[in-house]
């Protein structure tokens, strides 16, 4: 169950709307849906739409629209009935080395679940993940969830840096760095997947709401 949104101001120029106060399927799948019904309804005024896990910001032209003026039409589009846009996107498949120099948490994100490494690697590759923002840096993807039983907390301490490619395991997602970065998620692989490239138009090749399959290089 979805939280009654909170349109909140954020600065002079930007309105945030949050679904959730904490991440959850419901709260995602509803700041996913609210983007998803702004691409096919532009509010004017509105200049830029930045999805997160549980919220959607909007910058906005103060000349065109005011914050007032632009909560009520966040309002009707929120209540509005429409016809469902499909939350599916295109599907990617992640070749990941797992473990190694590359992944030098794996074996002990395994340990902590008690499986083998085989074990936790078939079992993080058994399911359909879907891409649930992107962000925090340029091309970093978020994909989720897995199932409770795969669930581990980030660690204790950060990593100064790790590199671009790098796949990261925590709280029940795995995530893919596209710069290099530091990083408080185990490190359990590495994929020649680069979804940031400024140079390419447009810049990222992954979506929220797109799916990700994971699989073992061979």
């Amino acid at each position: 169950m979805v939280d009654t949104p909170l349109v909140l101001p954020l600065g002079e120029d930007a309105m945030l709307v949050r679904f959730g106060a904490t991440l959850s399927q419901d709260a995602n799948l509803a700041a996913l849906r609210f983007t998803r019904r702004l691409d096919a309804r532009p509010i004017t005024g509105v200049v830029e739409v930045v999805p997160n896990l549980v919220s959607v910001l909007l910058r906005y032209d103060r000349h065109q629209i005011g914050f007032q003026r632009l909560a009520g039409e966040v309002g009707l589009l929120l209540t509005a009935r429409m016809d469902e846009t499909d939350l599916a996107g295109r599907e990617h498949r992640v070749q990941v080395s797992f473990g190694g120099e590359t992944g030098p948490d794996l074996d002990e994100v395994a340990e902590r679940l008690s499986l083998s490494v085989e074990a936790f690697v078939a079992a993080h590759n058994a399911s359909r993940l879907r891409v649930l923002a992107t962000g925090f840096a340029p091309g970093f993807v978020y994909c989720g969830f897995h199932p409770e039983a795969l669930h581990v907390p980030r660690r204790r301490e950060v990593r100064p840096h790790i590199p671009a490619g790098s796949v990261l395991f925590a709280a029940g997602q795995t995530a893919i760095a596209a710069t290099d970065i530091p990083t408080g998620w185990h490190v359990i692989g590495r994929t020649q997947l680069r979804n940031f490239d400024p140079l390419r138009e447009p810049p990222t090749l992954i979506e929220a709401g797109d799916g990700i399959v994971f699989e073992a290089e061979r």
